[in-house]
């Protein structure tokens, strides 16, 4: 009898099955795919449990920190039913060093009637974390733009009563006083006269250097040029002179202003972020279809595409009289890199031209896209982060408010705190303590907001007694003209080509618009004076138009009322209240319609890139750059002796 067994022996002893023409399997080629993959399943394995491990190590030194820094806390022996939701939670926070406030004994020079006294007074450096967890030690003013950029008028000039940083250092007071050298009695012993030979050869020698105000001693009718003059050189009898040759019967007369109605040229700057058409990008920025189809129709043929790309900048030139504009002049460029530029001729037919000058809003076109940085939610805005640290470190609210001012250009104040934040400061203080008081001076502020650096020093100028503050280089920090006239407003619209939301048709709207509530103050862009404030005819209702510096001219428009005094001639300053919101003229509802003019030009007060405050040069940079020295010394000095003590 065969058993189951003995069946599945006797079939296994059996030729295997094939079908459809297929071989029977070698056996070495069983062994070597089999091989194959054991190997590669074991190294597969090995890296797995290999990154497993690492895992699970380094999750264990991970956990480790927040065990041991809760160890060091005091509330980890409470009871079991002394813990809450939370209450291990380390917040994070940066502590205070004693390292970052130092009191320094400084030898100051101050001017003391026609003495200069030179003495030996307490500073305070600063170095602070603005993002550490503080609670303020006293009140101090809200956040209100108004009164951060406004002037501080009928408030005298600062005293310099700390006076300037002296180069050595004096153990007590040291009184110092400058005469004027004695012109009778003598009390000097005189060198020996020199003999007429040695005067003319000296006046021989050093002729070309000797000057009576702007003109040259050689051509002063008491000196004979011949008489100094060598043997194979002539004298220029005209060296130094200017004249001005007018025909006979001739006059010459100051220009007149015209009052008849000009034209006005615009460059209209319109960044492209997508691929389009030229017409479409044209219409999209306010002109109308028919002017835009125009202007691509003749692009095409010189550039070879009625399109654009992202990334290009489209350049249109308009030209407007009155209520009438008209484009004469397109460019496009690809980035910064000019690639045509077509212009109208004589003729009124637009031809291939040459590259316009560059203007630096192509550049800055698409700076309103950059991403907006934020930080923790858990940090307090930069505004209140100064003040609240400041206050901690002995700063004075006035001091504080200044230092407000002269960073308000750089630093956006509603923005949150970053934990690399960070504020130096040195300033004097009344004794070894460290706390400001009404006669403490500010010397020198060194900010880090983010990417923004901002550091300046302060300096009298010798020439009219000035106290500002500069950076580096000599440059004021404060502001040449403000980019927005009303700090409490809303931006509505840009400068550009638009439909006229009261007229109905598209024309260049050569300013920017800021809204606010009527009766909103409205403060001066710059210092300057006023050339116009009164009605204006043309639309734009209560104007008022300032006269600064190198040409500039900002124009302010449809005011409900023009501030008191605010007549044409009359001076006025930065941030100084010139008017009231309103909406006289052709205005749809109260705003400012703010316009900058430079050199008869209207642009972009948004986008044009604007020169600086004023510049030392001369004798006053030299001493300015002589003090900045000292200052940084002194600072640099006060670090090491922190690290040495460390």
């Amino acid at each position: 009898m065969i058993t189951d067994k003995m069946m599945l022996r006797s079939l296994g002893n059996e030729p295997p099955i094939l079908a459809d023409g297929r071989r029977a399997p070698d056996r070495r080629e069983v062994s070597l795919r089999w091989l194959s993959g054991t190997f590669l399943t074991g190294v597969t394995s090995s890296i797995l449990m290999g990154v497993a491990l690492f895992a699970a190590l380094d999750g264990r030194q991970q956990l480790a920190i927040p065990a041991e820094a809760y160890a060091t806390t005091d509330n980890h022996n409470a009871t079991d039913n002394q813990v809450t939701r939370g209450g291990r939670l380390i917040s994070r926070t940066i502590a205070s060093k004693p390292s970052d406030r130092n009191i320094l004994e400084v030898s100051t020079v101050v001017r003391d009637g026609d003495k200069e006294v030179v003495r030996r007074q307490p500073f305070a450096h600063v170095k602070i974390a603005l993002a550490t967890n503080r609670v303020a030690s006293e009140s101090y003013p809200p956040f209100d733009p108004l009164a951060i950029f406004s002037a501080d008028e009928n408030i005298p000039p600062p005293a310099n009563r700390t006076g300037a940083i002296y180069g050595s250092d004096v153990e007590s007071e040291v009184s110092l006083k400058t005469i004027s050298f004695p012109t009778k009695d003598i009390p000097f012993q005189l060198a020996g006269s020199m003999s007429r030979e040695e005067v003319e050869e000296n006046v021989r020698s050093n002729g070309s250097v000797l000057a009576d105000s702007n003109t040259q001693v050689s051509a002063l009718y008491y000196v004979d040029p011949r008489r100094f003059a060598n043997d194979d050189d002539d004298v220029d009898l005209t060296a130094g002179l200017a004249a001005r040759i007018v025909e006979e019967n001739m006059s010459v007369s100051a220009s007149q202003a015209v009052t008849a109605q000009t034209e006005e040229f615009a460059d209209d700057i319109i960044p492209v972020r997508q691929n389009m058409p030229i017409a479409t990008a044209l219409t999209n920025s306010g002109y109308p279809k028919a002017d835009a189809d125009s202007i691509s129709a003749k692009i095409l043929p010189v550039f070879g595409s009625s399109d654009v790309s992202s990334g290009d900048v489209l350049r249109i030139g308009i030209l407007q009289k009155g209520e009438q504009a008209k484009i004469i002049r397109a460019s496009i460029y690809r980035g910064t890199k000019h690639l045509l530029t077509i212009a109208q001729n004589d003729r009124g037919d637009f031809i291939a031209g040459s590259a316009p000058p560059m203007l630096d809003a192509i550049a800055t076109a698409f700076d309103n896209d950059a991403p907006v940085l934020t930080a923790g939610r858990d940090l307090p805005s930069v505004y209140d982060g100064i003040y609240r640290a400041a206050l901690s470190y002995g700063m004075s609210k006035e001091m504080i408010a200044q230092v407000v001012k002269l960073l308000a250009s750089n630093v956006d104040f509603q923005a949150q705190l970053k934990p690399t934040d960070s504020l130096e400061a040195f300033f004097s203080v009344a004794d070894s303590k460290g706390q400001a008081t009404a006669d403490s001076e500010l010397l020198y502020v060194n900010a880090k907001f983010g990417d923004t650096v901002t550091r300046f020093y302060r300096f009298e100028d010798p020439t009219d007694h000035s106290i500002d503050y500069f950076d580096e280089a000599g440059k004021s920090i404060r502001q040449f003209l403000l980019r927005n006239p009303v700090p409490t407003g809303i931006f509505k619209s840009g400068f550009g080509m638009r439909r006229h939301p009261i007229l109905g048709f598209a024309r260049m709207h050569t300013g920017v618009d800021w809204s606010a509530p009527r009766g909103t103050p409205i403060i001066a862009a710059g210092n300057g004076i006023v050339e116009k404030a009164g009605w204006d005819s043309g639309g734009f209702g209560n104007q008022t138009l300032i006269r600064h510096a190198n040409g500039y001219v900002s124009s302010y428009n449809h005011q409900s009322a023009i501030a008191k005094g605010v007549t044409p001639g009359a001076k006025v300053v930065q941030g100084q209240v010139i008017g009231f919101i309103g909406s006289t003229g052709l205005a749809t509802g109260p705003h400012l319609h703010y316009e900058l003019i430079v050199n008869g030009t209207k642009v972009d007060p948004l986008r044009i890139r604007l020169p600086g405050g004023k510049s030392l040069d001369g004798e006053a940079l030299a001493k300015f750059q002589e003090e900045r020295k000292r200052i940084d010394t002194l600072l640099s000095d006060d670090k090491t002796k922190q690290v040495a003590s460390k």
